[in-house]
């Protein structure tokens, strides 16, 4: 039995085996999720308690 998951972007069910876009189902839902990251609406949080550390980091480079 092949295994199907949903696309995160559109939801449709895909073919996890042989898709070259996973987890996405095609290579548009796979471009439209990059250009969320590059453009910013997606972002990794950082934990106030932790800006120190990463400002320390900057400063060092």
């Amino acid at each position: 039995m092949k295994k199907k998951i949903k696309c995160p972007h559109c939801g449709k069910l895909t073919s996890w085996e042989n898709n070259p876009y996973r987890p996405f189902c095609s290579e548009r839902c796979k471009l439209i999720d990059l250009g969320h990251w590059l453009s910013e609406e997606y972002r990794i949080q950082v934990p106030v308690e932790g800006l120190d550390e990463v400002h320390e980091i900057k400063k060092e480079e």
